[in-house]
Formats: C-alpha cells, sequence, structure tokens
C-alpha cells in the first residue's frame, strides 16, 4: 500500500461514485471550498489516495486540511472512507511537517467494537466534541415515486406539506444565483439572534455556495409567505446525494409549516437531479435524548420517513501536550451546550 497526492478532479470524483456511504465533505469541490476560505485553515489542503500495490488500484481516499485556531494547529479530516493505519501513518508525517498538535478525524465507519479497536489501536482517542460534521445522520431513499414517498411519510408530515400546497399565501422559489445568499444571510442572522447561537460566519456560506455552484452542484431554496422571507435553505447535490446542509426559519411563521413543504421540494429537486438519497444532515435519538438541541429538529426530519445511520464518534490522535487544553475546553464548551 502506498499513499499519493491526488491532483486529477476525474480520478477523485470516480472514486466517490462508486462509494456507497461518502458526503460532500470529502468531494473535490469542498477543498477548493477549503483552500478559498483560508484564513482557517491557511489554505493548505491534502488530497490523498491510497493505493494497492499489486494492481495499483485506488483503495481509499482523504482530503485533509490544515485548520489553525486558538485551541490549537491540527489537521482535520471530515467523513473519511476507509480509514486506515498506512492513511494514519501519512497524516502523522504530515501533521509533524505542519507543527500540528493533534490529528481530528470524523469517520464514516459503522460504530461497532471492530472498527472502535482499530482506532484504539492506532492510538485514537474519542474527542471530547464532535467536529463541524455529523457522526450520526437520518437518510432517505428517494429512488420510489414521489406518491410512494408521500405514503411513507408520518401522517402528520404530510398532511402539512398538503395544506402548505394549498395555500395561495405560501410560494417556494429555487435559486442558483449567488446574489441570494444575501437573503439566505440576512434570513439566517434574525434566526441566530432569536436563538442566541453563533452561526457559520457570513464569508463561509457565501464560499461554500460559490465552491459549489461552479458545479452547479447548489441551490437556495426560498420559502415565503405574502412575498416575505420566512424560510430558507442551502442544499448540496453532490455524487447521487441531496444534502440539507444549510437551514433557517422564522418562528412566527411556524403555523403555516412552510419548512415541510421546503423540504418537500428539495427532496423532489433531489429526484430530478437523479439523485437516490437524500441526507437531511444530522440526527441524535430524540427518544434517548430528548433535551438534546438537535431533538426537535430530528423528529422534524423523521417525518419524512428514512432511517438512522451511525457512526464512530470523532477520533483525536494526540501530537503534543497543547492537545490537552483543547480537550479541556471542548469538555467544558459540550457541558455548556447541552450536547
Amino acid at each position: 500500500m502506498e499513499v499519493k497526492e491526488i491532483k486529477d478532479k476525474e480520478i477523485w470524483e470516480d472514486f466517490f461514485a462508486r462509494c456507497e456511504e461518502k458526503t460532500f465533505l470529502q468531494s473535490w469541490n469542498w477543498g477548493e471550498f477549503q483552500e478559498r476560505i483560508g484564513s482557517a485553515s491557511g489554505g493548505k489542503i491534502w488530497r490523498l489516495g491510497v493505493y494497492e500495490e499489486n494492481n495499483g488500484g485506488l483503495s481509499s481516499v482523504a482530503l485533509a486540511v490544515k485548520i489553525v485556531a486558538k485551541r490549537g494547529t491540527f489537521l482535520l479530516i471530515q467523513h473519511v472512507v476507509g480509514f486506515s493505519e498506512v492513511l494514519s501513518n501519512e497524516l502523522k508525517k504530515i501533521a509533524k511537517e505542519e507543527k500540528c498538535d493533534f490529528i481530528r478525524v470524523v469517520p464514516l465507519s459503522k460504530q461497532n467494537e471492530e472498527n472502535k479497536k482499530m482506532f484504539k489501536k492506532l492510538g485514537f482517542k474519542e474527542a471530547a466534541m464532535h467536529a463541524n460534521a455529523y457522526e450520526a445522520t437520518w437518510k432517505l431513499d428517494i429512488t420510489p415515486v414521489e406518491d410512494e414517498l408521500l405514503k411513507n411519510m408520518r401522517k402528520t408530515t404530510k398532511y402539512l406539506i398538503k395544506q402548505a400546497e394549498k395555500n395561495p399565501d405560501i410560494a417556494i422559489e429555487k435559486s442558483a444565483d449567488f446574489a441570494e445568499a444575501e437573503t439566505y444571510l440576512k434570513l439566517n442572522g434574525e434566526v441566530a439572534k432569536r436563538q442566541k447561537f453563533t452561526p457559520f460566519s457570513d464569508n463561509f456560506i457565501k464560499k461554500e455556495f460559490e465552491a459549489f455552484s461552479a458545479d452547479g452542484q447548489a441551490m437556495w431554496i426560498f420559502g415565503k409567505y405574502k412575498g416575505e422571507i420566512a424560510a430558507g435553505a442551502l442544499v448540496i447535490f453532490w455524487s447521487g446525494i441531496g444534502f440539507y446542509h444549510q437551514a433557517a426559519s422564522l418562528a412566527k411563521y411556524a403555523k403555516f409549516s412552510i419548512p415541510y413543504l421546503l423540504q418537500w421540494e428539495a427532496i423532489k429537486e433531489a429526484k430530478r437531479r437523479d439523485c437516490k438519497v437524500y441526507d437531511f444532515w444530522g440526527y441524535i435519538d430524540p427518544k434517548v435524548q430528548p433535551n438534546h438541541p438537535w431533538a426537535g429538529p430530528t423528529l422534524f426530519k423523521m417525518g419524512f420517513g428514512g432511517r438512522a445511520y451511525e457512526y464512530i464518534k470523532t477520533q483525536d490522535l494526540p501530537l503534543s501536550k497543547k492537545y490537552w487544553l483543547t480537550y479541556i475546553f471542548e469538555k467544558i464548551r459540550k457541558i455548556k451546550r447541552g450536547l
């Protein structure tokens, strides 16, 4: 097995076309996005491919990003497919050269004892707090016809969609126009202020849209009530999957159930683009953690049908004593956020 940097976009994307488990956080354009935001990563990324020595075949890939933060410098590898010892060793070499305090991996590996033991054997430990990527999600197979998808929804969800469709004051608008970023950011800012959370920066969201819209992989979807924006979402369409990545809605329009219709339109758009799966982006079990901040949003997602997918928790490989300051800081932050 040997590790090489991949410079060819087609080779990279073709590998993921053959993968069932994947998210756009390992896509070529996510790497382009990471280079553009620069201030957080220094613009340094590595697209690594693990090749079989005998036949030269590509067995796994990993997009690694250097993050420079107050709490430490580290390599971040989100939603990696097929993590291995040879890949771990290559990442350690890069981390040493870049003077990183730790390596953080968010694997798309099934949550089982075998995978847990593999990471432990490689020196990793469970992170105090997950990265900006889910460790579990809710996915829907969208290959059935629309009537079948509606039939499989929770009765309440289907009813609310139908009611919103009948309401002449409600309209859904879609756009691939970069200028609509300002519309979404205004909405997102209002929601963040009301709910008292720190959203992704304006620059982050703009650059994300910019990176994926270049290949027609990003769309704004807005729900309006009497011409006023009531809900909005940024949906990414990549490698046969639609991702519900960014979303916000105003509480004063909650009784009109506009987010339900918006979500249904996003699912239908994914079908039109020949996607096979719709990823609702993030899940926690509301029965196990009813007070978790994601409990309500998860119940909303579950109403559309689908099932949960759970993966190994975020894994850290400490490389310096400074890592433990990060660990303590994140442990405290996790408790404060009720996560």
